[in-house]
């Protein structure tokens, strides 16, 4: 890890990543917070697996995926976080980068960019109009447009195979990337929003019509389980359905539980 640390520390003094510099530094180098992370995905995850991370920001997920030994396929399509992954994960063969948006099909989109926070920008222009004017959101400003290709879940299964796990983090546009999942896996997790509670409901839907059938929640970047036990998608969605506005985000974790 001595040689993501380097790059992440000239990554903090490189102009053209300035943007970036608050990620960098939340996310890198607290060895506490990587260690709550590894101890939480270690139930998901194991040596030799394959994880798709699908939103891949500054890629500190990507980080505790590599800890615990699992090979990652990490999508992202933003210019700048890609400059900063190459960067940290050049020197690691068990990393694949895409440069895309993942969707409902192949194609081409418009991405929204938050230039002043580009963890936030999206491909979901119903994510922005929900931002704009609520609690929360009042200094979020999308202030720019580029074209990006889009790739599919069944895509990347197609091309690099089964993962043991997926995690979905891309600003309310969940929805739109299990549109492009037709097969059950072992487990995911997808971001949601108080802004955005449609979408995960859409999300606890199809992911219900795939096989899926325990669902559990993680509020903010709090690495652990809410409810503490695997409830059904009716359940999960009345949960997040009932937080307050404050709760802000989270991530739903999903999984096909045994029968027996």
């Amino acid at each position: 890890m001595g040689t993501h640390s380097a790059a992440v520390e000239a990554l903090k003094t490189d102009p053209r990543t300035a943007s970036l510099r608050r990620s960098l530094e939340v996310y890198y180098g607290d060895p506490d917070r990587d260690a709550a992370m590894d101890a939480f995905y270690a139930r998901f995850v194991r040596p030799g697996d394959l994880v798709f991370d699908i939103g891949s920001h500054v890629g500190d997920h990507i980080g505790s995926f590599r800890r615990l030994g699992a090979r990652v396929v990490a999508v992202e399509p933003q210019p700048l976080c890609l400059r900063a992954l190459r960067a940290i994960y050049a020197a690691d063969d068990q990393v694949t980068l895409i440069e895309a948006a993942c969707g409902a099909q192949p194609g081409r989109i418009g991405f929204l960019v938050n230039s002043a926070n580009p963890t936030v920008s999206t491909a979901s222009t119903d994510f922005v109009t929900a931002a704009t004017g609520a609690g929360g959101w009042e200094d979020q400003v999308w202030d720019g447009q580029i074209e990006v290709p889009v790739t599919t879940v069944d895509t990347l299964i197609a091309e690099h195979g089964t993962p043991a796990f997926v995690k979905i983090d891309v600003e309310g546009f969940e929805d739109a990337v299990l549109a492009g999942l037709s097969r059950p896996l072992p487990a995911l997790s997808f971001e949601f929003t108080t802004i955005g509670r449609a979408v995960a409901v859409r999300c606890l839907d199809r992911l219900a019509t795939l096989g899926f059938d325990g669902f559990d929640v993680a509020l903010g970047d709090d690495k652990s389980l809410t409810l503490g036990r695997w409830v059904n998608a009716e359940e999960m969605a009345a949960h997040l359905l009932a937080l307050p506005h404050e709760a802000n985000s989270g991530d739903v974790y999903c999984v096909r539980t045994p029968r027996g």
